[in-house]
Formats: C-alpha cells, sequence, structure tokens
C-alpha cells in the first residue's frame, strides 16, 4: 500500500543514535558533557578577549564572532536532543523542525564565511604586514562580519521557506538526532527538484566561494613564508596561522565526511555519527585550539579564571 500524502505533518520522530534504552543514560551524559564543555570554553574565549585593550584586533573580533556562532550552533540542536531523551520522546513539532534546520544552516554557513574572512586577515596580516591597520580597518571588519549575517540569514531563510512548500507521507521517521534539510527532503512525497537545486546551488555557491578564498588566501601565505631567509620568521609567520588552519581542516573534512557518508547506500546511521564532528566536536575543540598556542587569549583567561593556563 502507498503511502499517503499528508501536507499537515504536526511532528517528526528523531530516530537518534540508538533505540536501546540502556545506552540512552550514555548517551545523554555524553552529548551533556560535550555541549557544556563548548558553551563553557567558547563563553570563556569571549569574556577573555572583550575586556582587554590589547586583544581588540580584527582577528580576536573575528573570533569572539566564531565562539559566539559556536554556542548558537550546538545550541540549535544538542538541548532538543538530551530533552528527548530525558522525556523518553522522539518528537519533534513540523515548526520546531522548520525552525531547527533554519538555525543550523543560518550558523552552520556563518562558521564557514567566519573562516573565510579570518584566513583573508591571516592572509594581509603575512603579505602586507606593513598596510595591515590600513586594510584591515575597524570599519571593514564590522562590514565583512555584517554581510556575513546578512547572507547567511537569506539563504537559511530561502531554503526554510522551500522546506515548507513540500508536502509529507506518512512515514515521518528522521534517522538523524536532528532536523537535517538534506534528510527531509529525501523523506518528502512531492517534487524536490527546486529544493534540490536551492540547496546544492546554495551549497556550491555559500561553501564552496569561501573555500576556494581560504585556499587562494593560504595558498599567498604559503609564498610569502617560503620567501622568508630565516628560519624564526618563517616558524613565527607559521604559528600565527596554525590554529585558524587547524580549525579549517577540522571543520571542513568533517563536513566532507558527512556528505561522502550521506551519499553512500544505508548510510543514514552513519551520516549521523559522523554529523556529531561538525556539529559538536569541532565547535568543542575550537577553544582549546585557539588558547593553547596563543599567549594573549592564555593571559586573558588567567584574569577572568585566577587560574595560570598551561
Amino acid at each position: 500500500m502507498e503511502p499517503e500524502n499528508d501536507t499537515q505533518i504536526s511532528e517528526f520522530f528523531l530516530l537518534g543514535f540508538s533505540e536501546k534504552p540502556q545506552l540512552q543514560p550514555l548517551i545523554f551524559g555524553l552529548f551533556l558533557s560535550m555541549y557544556l564543555i563548548t558553551a563553557f570554553g567558547n563563553m570563556l574565549i569571549i569574556l577573555a578577549i572583550s575586556p582587554e585593550p590589547n586583544l581588540h584586533t580584527p582577528m580576536y573580533f573575528f573570533l569572539s564572532n566564531l565562539s559566539f556562532v559556536d554556542i548558537c550552533f550546538t545550541s540549535t540542536t544538542i538541548p532538543k536532543m538530551l530533552m528527548n531523551i530525558q522525556k523518553e520522546s522522539k518528537v519533534i513539532t513540523y515548526a520546531g523542525c522548520v525552525t531547527q534546520i533554519y538555525f543550523l544552516i543560518l550558523f552552520a554557513v556563518l562558521d564557514v564565511f567566519l573562516l573565510s574572512v579570518m584566513a583573508y586577515d591571516q592572509f594581509v596580516a603575512i603579505c602586507h604586514p606593513l598596510h595591515y591597520r590600513i586594510i584591515m580597518n575597524p570599519l571593514l571588519c564590522g562590514l565583512l562580519v555584517l554581510v556575513s549575517w546578512v547572507m547567511c540569514i537569506l539563504n537559511s531563510l530561502l531554503q526554510s521557506l522551500m522546506m515548507l512548500r513540500l508536502s509529507f507521507c506518512t512515514h515521518l521517521h528522521i534517522p538523524h538526532f536532528f532536523c537535517e534539510l538534506n534528510e527531509m527532503i529525501q523523506i518528502a512525497c512531492s517534487d524536490t527538484f527546486l529544493n534540490n537545486l536551492a540547496m546544492y546551488f546554495a551549497a556550491v555557491l555559500l561553501g564552496g566561494g569561501p573555500f576556494a578564498g581560504i585556499l587562494y588566501s593560504y595558498s599567498k601565505i604559503v609564498s610569502s613564508i617560503r620567501r622568508i631567509s630565516s628560519a624564526q620568521g618563517k616558524y613565527k609567520a607559521f604559528s600565527t596561522c596554525a590554529s585558524h588552519l587547524s580549525v579549517v581542516c577540522l571543520f571542513y573534512c568533517t563536513m566532507l565526511g558527512v556528505y561522502l557518508s550521506s551519499a553512500a547506500p544505508q548510510s543514514s546511521h552513519s551520516s549521523a555519527v559522523v554529523s556529531v564532528m561538525y556539529t559538536v566536536v569541532t565547535p568543542m575543540l575550537n577553544p582549546f585550539i585557539y588558547s593553547l598556542r596563543n599567549r594573549d587569549i592564555k593571559r586573558g583567561l588567567k584574569r577572568i579564571t585566577g587560574v595560570p593556563v598551561m
């Protein structure tokens, strides 16, 4: 019997990682710990940067924005997942699902934009150090962040509104721990050509474009570093962008893993597992990556916590 179309869907069911009751406390504890570390770590980065005048530079301005976006990014999915485990429920309302998709796309693409803006900042700092303060002035920095927000909001709004045109079958189980746009399109019963077109066009334009900018920036950075004669100068130049490069590799590699796993047959569970890397693990590791090798951040953290940071 063919599933019946239903345009008045009121709720979906998030299947999560496992249906075994004995594993739910373990999953709850693991994700609660990662969420608290993510929120606390990124909040510390913001608090360490805000009151320090010597940290009011373009690099730390973009880093504080990235930390804020990472907190919002994880808050879009993890609290609802933890609530469902606590209530022993897998239900998410239709409105809640659309809202989750909106903010998930918004903050994921904002991460991409901010990483590309930070790569441009590194490019100017290393390749044009004498003109750095003139080029990366406060007006340009604010404009770069504002344009990133506006473009991401418009894209997220477009994707969410286009999802509203879809009708769904009576089979409403989502093999994920959050409402993911690609999964929602796959379970729809109506024609999804326009939705797929908009999704892939946005992925190429808003994902591939910034990534190409990052590659260009680092190609110029590597070229400039190679021209430095002293080994100490090369090390100092490389150390300024090592943290950012680590975050870029981690974020894009996990995102690539998600799309490769979703392209494979019978891979919904593996896609959900890999999604944890870019939705939870990467935002959790960002504060550690940026603080462990950064003396200025360490001093700011010591000031607000009173505990020396190794």
